[in-house]
């Protein structure tokens, strides 16, 4: 599933139907696994094009932090 300006996937979070699990993230990219060890998921890398992404397997939502996100080079 892509989004419409195929720009890739990047999932947001829905009111009322994204469960309100909201981690910090002091990067651009995160890793999620579900945390829940073997009752987790398969680890995902997911990349935070505005300010936060959701997890498309868990819904964990991901919030870039102020004065963090400066790891856009290569």
């Amino acid at each position: 599933m892509r989004d419409a300006n195929l720009t890739g996937y990047t999932p947001k979070a829905t009111p009322g139907v994204t469960p309100e699990d909201i981690l910090p993230a002091f990067s651009r990219v995160v890793s999620c696994d579900g945390g829940g060890g073997a009752l987790g998921h398969p680890a995902v890398s997911l990349r935070i094009e505005a300010t936060q992404v959701t997890c498309p397997y868990c819904s964990r939502t991901y919030v870039l932090q102020d004065g963090a996100g400066g790891d856009d080079h290569h």
